[in-house]
């Protein structure tokens, strides 16, 4: 069903944008709003017909050409939109004549544009006409266009002129040579070469006529080869023209004017074209569609931005990726930027991975670029450019010439000092690897990535003997108000995360594929040396935060800059920079987008430092009101609305959240006539996964903890985990409780607050499944951990006996470590490493495990339960639950586990023993935990659960039923115990 919102001469339906008033002054922002696509090219949305001050472009991944100053840009091809009608003479143009009506339509279900006029001509001759076009995303060297014409109160001679424009220019420069075109037996050819890269083009056009005679004729003024199609039409009778285009380059093929010749004689007629572009949109959003209810503009707006991303994502070709204006705009001259790896990647990682794979081969590809650049610098390995173009060299322009006439121009330093890009793509790749297991890419492309950039980080550190520290100096960071800056503390953070990373992956290679890992090693000259240094590196780099607080310091010195309060300058339609200057802004406070605040968002998503909830709060309290988040930079929004909706702050999340969503579609910056905000449509699809749907990766698999602004009523989405598709069907709780309907799909996802999880229990005739915790219930691995974790306290010089190892039940790694470090100073680089090699020493250890270990009772309990029909479950804090249960030969007894990557919160948050019970399809009152921790009970009668507690009373007295094992207990003595109990515990 179609719902409607208007904004001024917009009105947004479900899938459909419809514009209902065409204004001139908006010409060159809405040919950028109206643009369509298919991943291998990108068309303005400017008229068929042509308008005075129109910028028409069409741009094809990888078609790039050499240009003064800015090094090189994507090449504005070959115009295949020309399309013009001509009646009784007059020559149709919305610039001539009377409109009398206008619609233009863009169907995202489908790659669909549309416009429909009622136009009078100067003569007073009064038409209908009707136009469409597609860019068929079921063959992408394919274009459709339509036209059909209807007089209404005449009847006289028309025209309809089908040309190809082979004169095309980027602004102030035109890139193409002509160098032949000719007719067919079908239609027109064009072929043209660009001036430097010598990249070939061919395109071919036919035209069909019908609902009239019509005599068909060709015209070949050079570089604009014609069809032209004459016919009398009379009033009310309609003529359609059919128009369609095939397209080449040779980076496809080495004949491109004889390829786009040879596809076009077999092309089915323009209805069959549709129809399989009908078709493949349909599987597409079967993928990528997201379904908002309650909130019609935001559930169109996200289906815009992701139709727009869809459009410029290559899926056939490994070797582009997309730009920070997509294909759609001159903006940037289709560099490629972070943007892509940070903001668009996860979009694809989580619905079409291969997609992913093939913009993260672009920067393998470009390797060699970024090895150039690094060696140029005087560094080694490799260092990625700020912005790349097809050979990953650097292509950010030196220099930037003023508005002003009379002004100096502008250096650009981004091209020297934001240096953080290299980090970015190491992390785009490792949670691709993670979210897809795709070992084989890793293996070829990722990890020569990943450990080539890491010796650039080696080579760029430096070293301060007077305080034993490494520092990163005179960088730019996210925020670029501040262009020349020392230990920008996003950079250093991303740097020691990225060397983390390069070890595991390092050490991984080795251990799985020893031969690639010595082809690495002599290719790249690593060794035990460089890992060391690596780890002398992360051990010890500068990360700029207050122990005491929490509050980090964007850089070294930042909080000495002058402070400024937003406020003062309002209201203003100028970013701050613009008001202030460039060393204005210099000079104070203010950041043209999150910093630190992107620093946590990144490391969010893996609850690493130093992302925490206390440190997100103190420090947004301090950046974002410093946040030029209205004219800054169009990448901030995004991410102040996610880390807003973590902090509970709804009404600011959605505020940012529209604002990025709307970036376009209202041209609230006044500069989308450059082209598609590509990096804000990235943000938004994670701000209403990440932030409204509140998902988590674990090892599982995503997992949702909802937030839903307050006027949606459903979102609906899926996720793709290595192999596995994952539903979401996320309510508001007042939807959830009117409908009793919660999350359905293959992943637990709660649509209620955990305050609403405590239901009343059923009766214990209606249990339908158990969860059994697994140390010290059906096995004692607890002298495992004990063992390991005193092998490292022992190594660490710290105390420690089996009296303190029982605090330590029930707790998760990360909290236990704690517990034993106390208030000692380590780093988290050495707590993280702490928890590893503890793991390491337990995984070692258990690997001796038989089922001789399973205690008494456990099996014969398994069993019973087994032949009841009762669905049994494992819900351990542990994460190596899975090995456990192999050596311990219970897998075919046990229907599901989940363990510590399950879920984000361990115990005692009921989530474990929710996400447990949802893998069984059980609701929570029909589950009983059997658990012999405190912490174990507790989650467990906040998740709704009957509870049976293993141990002493002073332990687990807050469960419904206490034992003091499994040892002789049976399934009908333990129904019998709990039915005895009057009224379960809340």
């Amino acid at each position: 069903m179609d719902k409607q919102g208007n904004y001024r001469d917009f009105i947004y339906q479900d899938w459909i944008l419809t514009e209902t008033q065409f204004h001139p002054n908006q010409l060159q922002s809405r040919e950028t709003i109206f643009t369509i696509g298919n991943g291998y090219l990108g068309t303005r949305g400017s008229f068929e017909e042509g308008y005075m001050g129109a910028l028409p472009a069409t741009f094809i991944h990888g078609v790039y050409d050499e240009v003064p100053v800015v090094y090189t840009e994507l090449v504005n091809c070959p115009d295949w939109l020309p399309l013009v009608v001509t009646i009784n003479g007059d020559r149709f143009r919305l610039d001539r004549g009377e409109i009398l009506n206008y619609s233009r339509q863009l169907d995202v279900s489908q790659g669909l544009l549309t416009r429909s006029v009622r136009w009078r001509s100067p003569q007073g001759s009064t038409i209908d006409l009707h136009f469409e076009r597609f860019a068929s995303i079921a063959d992408r060297h394919v274009l459709g266009q339509r036209c059909q014409v209807t007089p209404l109160d005449f009847d006289g001679l028309i025209e309809i002129q089908a040309s190809i424009n082979g004169y095309p220019e980027n602004p102030g420069f035109n890139h193409w040579e002509y160098l032949e075109q000719d007719k067919t037996d079908r239609g027109i050819w064009l072929h043209r070469r660009t001036r430097n890269s010598r990249i070939d083009i061919g395109l071919a056009a036919n035209l069909t006529i019908s609902g009239a005679e019509a005599s068909l004729q060709v015209y070949s003024a050079p570089g604009y080869p014609t069809l032209s199609a004459t016919f009398m039409a009379t009033a009310n009778q309609t003529v359609t023209a059919e128009k369609v285009v095939t397209i080449f380059t040779s980076r496809e093929v080495s004949a491109p004017e004889q390829a786009a010749r040879e596809k076009l004689v077999v092309l089915p007629n323009y209805e069959t074209l549709l129809l399989e572009q009908q078709q493949a949109w349909a599987k597409i959003w079967q993928k990528s569609d997201i379904i908002i209810e309650g909130d019609v503009t935001a559930a169109f707006a996200v289906r815009y931005n992701l139709f727009q991303l869809l459009i410029a994502a290559p899926l056939d070709d490994d070797k582009v990726s997309i730009p920070a204006k997509t294909l759609s705009g001159f903006g940037y001259h289709g560099h490629i930027f972070w943007d892509t790896e940070i903001f668009i990647l996860p979009f694809f990682i989580y619905t079409q991975p291969e997609l992913a794979r093939n913009l993260l081969s672009y920067r393998y590809h470009t390797l060699n670029g970024a090895r150039r650049k690094a060696a140029h610098d005087g560094y080694k390995g490799a260092m990625y450019a700020w912005e790349s173009a097809d050979t990953g060299d650097e292509v950010t322009p030196r220099w930037a010439l003023p508005n002003d006439p009379y002004g100096e121009d502008v250096r650009i330093w981004c091209r020297d000092r934001e240096i953080h890009i290299s980090a970015d793509i190491a992390y785009a790749i490792w949670f691709y690897w993670q979210a897809t297991g795709d070992d084989e890419w890793m293996r070829d492309c990722g990890a020569e990535i990943v450990l080539d950039t890491a010796i650039f980080w080696g080579s760029r550190v430096e070293f301060n003997p007077k305080y034993e520290r490494y520092e990163i100096r005179g960088v730019i960071g996210a925020d670029e108000y501040h262009e020349f800056v020392h230990n920008n503390t996003f950079t250093n953070r991303l740097v020691q995360w990225h060397l983390e990373r390069a070890i595991k992956i390092y050490d991984w290679l080795k251990a799985t594929f020893p031969e690639k890992a010595q082809e690495l090693e002599d290719k790249l000259h690593l060794g035990t040396k460089q890992r060391s240094r690596w780890q002398d590196i992360i051990a010890n780099i500068w990360l700029l935060q207050d122990s005491a607080t929490g509050t980090i310091e964007q850089y070294e010195g930042f909080f000495k800059l002058e402070d400024i309060d937003l406020n003062e300058y309002e209201p203003r339609t100028r970013s701050m920079q613009a008001i202030l200057g460039i060393e204005g802004a210099n000079k104070r406070q203010v950041l043209k987008q999150p910093d630190v605040l992107m620093l946590l968002y990144l490391m969010r998503q893996s609850g690493e430092s130093p992302y925490d909830a206390k440190t997100l709060q103190v420090n947004w309290d301090y950046y974002a009101p410093r946040t030029d988040i209205t004219y800054g930079s169009s990448l901030g929004p995004a991410i102040h609305a996610i880390l807003a909706s973590d902090l509970g702050k709804s009404a600011a999340a959605y505020e940012r959240f529209m604002q990025a969503a709307m970036v376009d579609l209202e041209d609230v910056r006044g500069n989308n006539n450059d082209g598609i905000h590509g990096a804000s449509a990235g943000g938004i699809w994670q701000t209403v996964i990440f932030g409204f749907g509140g998902i988590q990766m674990t090892e599982n698999g995503p997992v949702a903890h909802p937030q839903l602004p307050p006027n949606w009523t459903r979102l609906k989405f899926q996720l793709h985990w290595r192999g596995k598709w994952h539903e979401f069907d996320l309510r508001s709780q007042m939807e959830a409780e009117e409908q009793g309907a919660g999350s359905r799909g293959e992943s637990f996802s709660s649509v209620v607050p955990e305050s609403q999880l405590h239901n009343k229990v059923t009766t214990a005739a209606e249990i339908r499944g158990v969860i059994f915790d697994l140390d010290g219930v059906l096995t004692d691995t607890a002298e495992y951990h004990y063992r390991a974790w005193q092998r490292l306290a022992d190594e660490e010089g710290i105390p420690f006996n089996r009296e303190d190892n029982e605090a330590l039940r029930g707790v998760s790694r990360r909290e236990s470590l704690m517990l034993i470090v106390k208030n000692r100073p380590y780093t988290e680089s050495q707590l993280q490493e702490m928890m590893e090699r503890k793991n390491n020493y337990y995984v070692e250890s258990i690997q001796n495990i038989t089922p001789k270990d399973l205690l008494p009772g456990a099996i014969a309990l398994l069993e019973e339960l087994r032949q009841a029909g009762i669905k049994i479950a494992i819900g351990s804090a542990s994460k190596n639950a899975h090995t456990v249960v192999e050596k311990l030969g219970i897998a075919d007894q046990v229907d599901a586990i989940a363990d510590g990557y399950s879920v984000q919160k361990p115990k005692p948050a009921p989530d474990l023993f929710l996400f447990a019970a949802h893998e069984l399809g059980l609701p929570a009152n029909q589950c009983i935990v059997v658990e012999d921790a405190a912490a174990g009970i507790e989650a467990g009668l906040a998740a709704g659960m009957w509870t049976v507690g293993l141990g002493p009373v002073e332990r687990v007295g807050a469960a419904h039923v206490v034992l003091p094992s499994l040892a002789g207990i049976t399934w009908a003595e333990l129904k019998a115990k709990l039915n005895n109990l009057v009224t379960p515990k809340q």
